[in-house]
């Protein structure tokens, strides 16, 4: 009875354990005992349930996170200067409750709008830096970056569009697309950022958003449509259409936050049903799904219409318009609602990182916050606390105390303090997640550097950052100043990558550089204000550039005795322009064959042409777009060294340079000026005798619109000329479009300027 009862035990074990993988029986793995079965498949079924509650748990959070992120909205709000950012940013806050009372930009009651905080903003009533903020509009977490319109702070848009996942592009109903409005929609393409826009001022006189709407698929190629329609335009406006949803909307109270939905008013049910079929028509273009039920004849439901301007939005084929008032507090709130249904969530963005361990390959980056931490440093700024750094967390979790690894220094930092922005406020948070824009405090780095966990090598792709096209001499006035001075530059370099300080070498004066005068002017004024030192500005000076036009050789012998080792280098090769549009502005290539130049002297023979190149003998201003080839070389066991080969090379180049018939290059400005039509035929002949040549001449309605390509050099002082040519009437705006060669005239002038300046 006992064997039986033990044989059934033996075949429950075996039963038990069937499931178990087999191991082949051999020698060395003879059958299992009974035991040693029913404890191993014990602990395989343990093992198993064990993972597969770990991968429900990850599923779970995974969940979670994207359900957080599916909440989130990092947008910028751009657009040319004066279209009303700013006042639509200062609605935005007001109606979603981060501020409690309105202000204007230029207001009567001198308080200015929220997000302009610095003192030089509201007595100017620009933006001169980008601000952030954070909101809640319905459940929603809405990071927004106001950017400044000017064309002299364009870096500040290009930091801001850099981290950002959508964006809003404001238009001004009057002015339209404007040469700002085109500058910026060409960095939201760079970056390829999604964007609603948004037709501003439609209380204007002269209001016409239909026009703004065509301007911006001729101007900007923009594939787009608009999603609503005004009731009433300029002093009639009185509410808005939405053509998704087929509702009037309309907005009462002191600063309409009362929305009332109303039926359409029948005198505008034609309009509307045009528009809504234009919208639907537009949309089925670039989206297959809407496309197939247009071609049907199904109707189309909101639902449907909605989802498929998402899905065109993000993926940047489409761009849908929307209508309003900020001042007069109409239209604000659904701009809201369409940046929620329109605008992408951070996990719906591709984001890209560079790997450094795999020869800079392309990773795509998941915004998991379980994931290593990955986070650009993308703006800084000087605060009361120390260094203010801005970042945009692309991936992981980042918490107050954390230690973080700067990936472009190796540096290991500590987070002190960890905060979210709202202007120039600051709130205290423990941590923030993967999808969020924060700032900390007391760490040490560059504008573009990338932060990471330790456990990656992972660097962002850096931003675009323009060369500077103007450059002012300043100093001190007081002596005793001059710490406080030179403290002010760093910290200014450091903030804004367009603004370079140097030295002349000649009359020991510091240089400051940067993208025009009111850039300039805001620093030496910031340098008053924020560091009490009085500083005195010469003549602005434009950034002329040299290059060569043909090719020509150089064979020059460096050799020089005195008691001791002497000093000897031969260097042989010829400089030439290099093709046009090849990115680089100087190029070094060593062709030499053999030993005769050893190859531990050839990195000081590139550092002498490079120097030599930092300053041609026109003007004294860099060379660009030269290719320096080394073809042979002569050297000396005992008086070669690297001084002697790099001054052979500095000779070398200032001996051929003259061969290879060099000119002066000048910054060229795309200047648009808008005037009324009386006064086109004197502000036409004006840039004609400023040298400009006329590339576009507009009419709209009772104003010319004049766009030319004027040198900046021409372009000092033009905003008092056109006010007097045009009775205060006139208007203009200029970015930089490229450096091409002066006259011939111009180029004696200038390097008789030049020599005449060295000999006095």
């Amino acid at each position: 009875m006992a064997r039986s009862a033990r044989s059934s035990t033996t075949r429950l074990f075996y039963t038990l354990c069937s499931s178990t993988k087999r191991t082949p029986l051999t020698p060395q793995h003879p059958p299992p005992t009974p035991v040693a079965a029913l404890l191993a498949g014990n602990f395989q079924l343990r093992h198993y349930a064990a993972s597969s509650a770990t991968a429900r748990v990850r599923e779970e959070k995974d969940a979670v996170w994207r359900e957080s992120l599916e909440k989130v909205r990092n947008i910028g709000i751009s657009a040319h200067i004066d279209s009303g950012k700013t006042t639509l940013t200062e609605r935005v806050l007001f109606y979603t409750g981060r501020i409690h009372e309105i202000h204007e930009v230029r207001g009567k009651d001198g308080v200015g709008a929220k997000m302009d905080s610095m003192d030089l903003e509201r007595e100017k009533g620009i933006t001169i830096q980008s601000a952030a903020t954070y909101c809640t509009w319905k459940d929603y977490q809405v990071n927004i970056i106001d950017t400044p319109g000017h064309v002299d702070f364009t870096i500040e848009v290009e930091r801001a569009l850099r981290v950002l996942d959508g964006a809003i592009l404001v238009l001004c109903s009057v002015g339209g697309v404007q040469s700002q409005s085109i500058t910026v929609d060409r960095q939201m393409r760079r970056y390829e950022v999604p964007r609603l826009a948004f037709i501003n001022k439609l209380d204007r006189m002269g209001a016409d958003p239909w026009k703004v709407l065509n301007q911006a698929r001729a101007k900007l190629r923009h594939h787009s449509a608009a999603v609503q329609v005004p009731i009433g335009l300029e002093d009639d406006f009185k509410g808005l259409i939405d053509l998704v949803q087929s509702k009037a909307y309309y907005f009462h109270g002191s600063n309409g936050e009362k929305i009332v939905a109303e039926d359409i008013p029948a005198d505008m049910e034609a309009i509307a049903s045009e528009k809504r079929r234009e919208l639907i028509e537009a949309v089925s273009e670039v989206d297959d799904k809407l496309a197939e039920s247009f071609l049907n004849d199904e109707p189309i439901s909101s639902a449907d219409l909605e989802a498929a301007i998402r899905r065109a939005t993000i993926a940047r084929k489409f761009v849908p318009f929307f209508m309003g008032s900020a001042f007069k507090n109409k239209g604000v709130q659904t701009l809201l609602d369409g940046v929620l249904s329109y605008l992408p969530c951070p996990v719906e963005v591709s984001n890209y990182a560079l790997d450094q361990t795999k020869d800079e390959e392309k990773v795509t980056l998941t915004g998991n916050p379980s994931g290593p931490l990955v986070a650009l440093a993308f703006k800084l700024e000087e605060g009361r606390f120390g260094q203010l750094t801005y970042l945009r967390i692309y991936e992981g979790v980042i918490r107050k105390g954390d230690f973080i690894i700067n990936v472009n220094t190796g540096k290991k930092i500590k987070i002190p303090r960890l905060v979210r922005m709202h202007s120039n406020e600051m709130e205290d948070i423990q941590e923030a997640h993967a999808g969020q824009i924060v700032a900390v405090f007391g760490v040490d780095c560059a504008s573009g550097d990338t932060f990471t966990d330790g456990s990656v090598k992972y660097t962002m792709t850096s931003m675009n950052v323009p060369e500077p096209v103007m450059s002012l001499a300043v100093s001190p006035v007081s002596k005793d100043s001059g710490g406080q001075f030179s403290k002010a530059l760093n910290r200014f370099q450091k903030e804004d990558p367009t603004f370079r300080v140097g030295l002349d070498a000649e009359s020991g004066e510091t240089i400051i550089s940067g993208m025009g005068e009111l850039h300039l002017d805001i620093y030496v004024e910031r340098i008053r204000r924020e560091y009490k030192v009085e500083a005195q500005v010469g003549k602005p000076r434009v950034n002329f550039r040299e290059t060569i036009t043909k090719r020509a050789d150089f064979d020059y012998l460096h050799k020089k005795q005195s008691g001791g080792q002497g000093q000897y280098g031969r260097v042989i090769g010829y400089v030439e322009p290099l093709e046009p549009g090849s990115g680089s502005k100087f190029e070094f290539e060593n062709m030499l064959v053999g030993q005769t130049i050893p190859s531990n002297y050839v990195p000081a023979i590139e550092k002498g042409f490079r120097e030599a190149a930092n300053s041609g003998s026109l003007i004294g201003h860099p060379v660009e777009n030269i290719r320096v080839v080394l073809t042979d070389g002569a050297s000396h066991n005992v008086d070669s060294s690297e001084l002697a080969f790099k001054l052979a090379s500095i000779y070398a180049f200032r001996q051929c340079y003259t061969a290879a018939k060099p000119i002066i290059l000048e910054p060229v400005m795309l200047v648009d000026i808008k005037v009324p039509t009386e006064f086109q035929g004197t502000v036409t002949g004006d840039i004609n005798k400023r040298k400009g040549v006329i590339i576009g001449n507009d009419q709209e309605g009772d104003d010319s619109v004049i766009t030319a390509n004027v040198p900046l050099n021409m372009m000092f002082g033009y905003s008092t000329s056109l006010r007097s040519m045009t009775q205060g009437k006139g208007e203009f705006t200029m970015e930089y479009r490229e450096h091409a060669p002066v006259s011939g005239d111009t180029q004696t002038q200038l390097v008789n300027a030049y020599k005449a300046s060295k000999e006095s």
